[in-house]
């Protein structure tokens, strides 16, 4: 687990950080990844790309890991703080959420956010 909890906080550190090209490294070719904004999931790292380009042109993210666990199928879970404000810097959100993620071979195969 301990490797697995420094992988994950390797990616939210470079997600933070904006270098996307870091995090869709650690992220399967097919990967299936909860958008978020719109409900539903993208598929494949292209389309992350493009989520978070997205995504990232709104609005400005900042999600801190603060809790790991394992769930009952292998899963990998993350409470994260997660803080976002709009471009102007007004906060819009401020909120404890868990992110879900599934690894295969060493890269996140999916990323669930929990009650999504």
């Amino acid at each position: 687990m301990l490797d697995e909890i420094e992988f994950l906080r390797h990616i939210y550190d470079r997600f933070n950080a904006r270098d996307i090209e870091a995090v869709l490294a650690a992220l399967h070719q097919d990967v299936v990844w909860a958008n978020g904004m719109e409900g539903g999931h993208v598929h494949g790292r292209d389309a992350v790309r493009s989520y978070w380009t997205r995504q990232w042109g709104m609005v400005d993210p900042h999600v801190e890991p603060v809790g790991f666990s394992n769930g009952p199928e292998g899963e990998s879970i993350v409470e994260v703080h997660q803080v976002v404000h709009d471009l102007n810097g007004a906060l819009l959100l401020d909120h404890m959420v868990g992110h879900i993620f599934r690894i295969e071979d060493g890269l996140v195969r999916r990323f669930d956010i929990r009650g999504a």
